[in-house]
């Protein structure tokens, strides 16, 4: 039978090393399938003495109708920036704690990629945000923070909607989160959960001093500016996509809405996104009672 993927990118975990055996099964089981197999060139030198194919990630989201990606949601977030555009479906193993996005463990590794390789899978589509600053841009997957930097005192800055005004706050930051990242810092700071699939964003003040500044959900089409106040020294500031990039701020406004391209995550048969919930957040099932 035909497999449905053919060419598949290997993309492991950057900032630590990750397990030698796990790249190294999947190496030989997807070549044992036939299928061709380029490994990210960072990940390929952890793979050194062993034969691999090496490619960037630009070159395999030219080449690639699926990377798989090994590690913990960090690593997905860094590999779903840098492939949107090109459309390429990501499947998740995880390595990582939580595992919000790569839902499938080394002991599943076969049996998961089996059934996705024989076409029985859910694709899942969620956006991003695309972030301008000046002539700076960025992408996020779960969010855009705007906080506070090397200073105790709160931040002033200014919040429009589609080019209308909503407000003007003191706070240590902003969160402006997707669907996906609502389950992150979002969270942490006191914002909805919000399906993957809905078409909105949340912005999460970050300690407001105004207690009645509470999280909002806008459309996801909705353009979000916010303008640092005057009174608020830049060096103070910094925007961070995700907690890996952080873009220079500037007096003009932040810009952030929607990204063109959306993220597709494969997920294997069975893949229930309130499991997930209750797993990683330690929500109760059904009560059980002794017999």
């Amino acid at each position: 039978m035909a497999l449905q993927f053919q060419t598949i990118g290997l993309i492991g975990k950057q900032q630590a090393p990750t397990p030698k055996k796990v790249l190294l099964q999947l190496r030989d089981y997807l070549l044992g399938n036939g299928q061709q197999v380029l490994v990210e060139s960072a990940t390929a030198k952890k793979l050194k003495g062993h034969t691999v194919e090496s490619a960037t990630l630009q070159e395999i989201g030219c080449a690639c109708d699926l990377a798989i990606v090994v590690g913990g949601d960090g690593t997905l977030l860094h590999t779903a920036r840098s492939l949107a555009d090109y459309h390429v479906p990501l499947v998740g193993v995880n390595l990582g704690r939580l595992g919000f996005l790569t839902d499938i463990t080394p002991r599943e590794m076969p049996l998961k990629l089996e059934q996705i390789f024989s076409g029985h899978y859910t694709e899942d589509r969620r956006f991003m945000l695309h972030t301008e600053i000046n002539d700076r841009v960025s992408t996020a997957f779960n969010d855009v923070v705007i906080h506070k930097w090397d200073t105790a005192r709160m931040i002033e800055f200014e919040t429009y909607i589609d080019g209308a005004f909503m407000d003007a706050q003191r706070s240590d930051g902003m969160i402006v989160s997707t669907p996906t990242g609502s389950t992150a810092y979002a969270l942490a700071g006191g914002g909805p959960l919000l399906l993957p699939d809905l078409n909105a964003t949340v912005m999460v003040p970050i300690c407001p001093h105004t207690l009645s500044n509470r999280p909002l959900v806008v459309a996801g089409e909705s353009l979000i500016e916010i303008k640092v106040c005057e009174k608020t020294s830049l060096e103070h500031v910094r925007v961070t996509c995700d907690g890996q990039i952080s873009l220079p701020i500037h007096r003009k406004a932040i810009r952030i809405r929607k990204h063109h391209c959306p993220v597709r995550l494969i997920h294997p048969p069975g893949h229930d996104h309130f499991q997930i919930l209750r797993e990683k957040l330690g929500w109760s099932g059904h009560p059980t009672y002794p017999d």
